[in-house]
């Protein structure tokens, strides 16, 4: 789960990692009355979870209170890459040692080889993604002995050969303590600055929580997670696993992945899917009328394709769950069954029993995914 920024901020200020001041509000208002607390001079900074605020011109300097407000009306509402601004941050403005006083700090888990990876770089700041690609020699990268972590003469280590100021190791060794006391798999600062006083400060922040360790971190509860789109909202509302795409047949499956092999065959088939939804082990007529009615409120659908193994639930359980999910769903569109598995001969008779006029089976995933591509790109 990603952290918006200024929570981001709040877990480095715990572990004693130094942040600017600063407020959040979600009215104009509210920014002018947070910048006269903060001393008149601020960053007003979009709060959604993705890059490029900076470049999208999400992240804007006011001189005073009234410029403040302004500039929060300008920034509230946004859209930044597909994210909607509700909130900004105001932070107390900054001034730097020197024109070479932005670094950049980060751990990330890297998957392929089982442990994290410290990258750091004495040329942070906006363009740190262009640095690394035209110099790799820039960039620091430190792999950390998960048994061993990283100490002040590890912290020692990457500051020496990223070039970074000696303050810098204490900075380090905060940062692992986040990413370890937070189970998180990403941390990151950028930028890491040096002020007139000589002291570093994390002017911005990132961090990723892992959704496998929520339930260790109970502060950060279901309403901190942002949906931009508001069938992924109501299927979460619902408990569904539910991921909005840009295409137009729906896709209802069980397990996470046969459903990815859905997508895939059916955008070989000519055909976009409009849908990730994993119903995963059972198929219960709530779990069933739940996903049609969420897939059937995206006005892009055209068809919907259920792709089911048998396994532990039967193929009978799942049609017998789809009929019933028809008397409370109105089916609007063309449904594509394809039961394969465990009673799955028993499960294509309670549905041929039903005889909905709008409802087709296919014996293979295949031909399933070609008629549900037709009947899309026909309609």
């Amino acid at each position: 789960m990603d952290l918006y920024e200024h929570q981001a901020r709040g877990l480095f200020e715990e572990h004693g990692i130094l942040v600017p001041r600063a407020e959040v509000t979600d009215s104009p208002e509210g920014a002018r009355e947070s910048a006269r607390e903060l001393g008149g001079r601020v960053v007003v900074k979009a709060q959604v979870k993705t890059g490029g605020r900076g470049k999208a011109g999400g992240v804007r300097l006011a001189e005073d209170p009234f410029a403040a407000e302004l500039t929060a009306r300008q920034i509230l509402g946004m859209d930044i890459k597909g994210h909607t601004v509700r909130k900004v941050m105001l932070a107390q403005a900054i001034e730097l040692a020197d024109a070479e006083s932005e670094f950049y700090v980060s751990y990330v888990l890297d998957r392929a080889v089982g442990r994290f990876l410290a990258i750091a770089s004495a040329e942070g700041g906006t363009e740190i993604e262009e640095a690394a690609a035209a110099r790799p020699e820039a960039v620091t990268r430190v792999h950390i002995d998960p048994a061993e972590g990283v100490t002040s003469a590890k912290a020692g280590e990457i500051v020496e050969a990223a070039g970074l100021p000696p303050q810098a190791v204490d900075v380090l060794v905060r940062l692992w303590q986040v990413l370890v006391r937070e189970d998180a798999v990403l941390v990151e600062v950028n930028p890491l600055v040096r002020t007139r006083q000589g002291q570093l400060v994390a002017l911005d922040g990132k961090v990723t929580l892992d959704n496998n360790a929520r339930f260790r971190q109970a502060r950060w509860g279901a309403e901190e997670v942002e949906y931009d789109d508001t069938l992924e909202a109501t299927a979460a509302a619902k408990g569904l696993n539910y991921v909005k795409l840009d295409g137009e047949v729906g896709i209802i499956g069980n397990g996470a992945g046969l459903v990815m092999s859905t997508l895939d065959v059916v955008a070989g088939c000519g055909a976009r899917p409009a849908n990730f939804l994993d119903i995963g082990g059972g198929a219960s007529a709530r779990i069933m009328a739940d996903g049609l009615s969420v897939i059937l409120s995206d006005p892009a659908v055209r068809s919907v394709f259920v792709n089911v193994f048998g396994g532990i639930t039967a193929c009978d359980a799942v049609a017998d769950g789809i009929v019933r999910a028809l008397d409370a769903v109105q089916l609007t569109r063309p449904l594509v069954v394809r039961l394969d598995g465990n009673n799955a001969a028993r499960g294509r008779a309670i549905l041929d029993e039903h005889a909905h006029p709008l409802v087709e089976q296919a014996t293979t995933m295949d031909g399933a995914a070609r008629r549900a591509a037709q009947l899309a790109t026909a309609a």
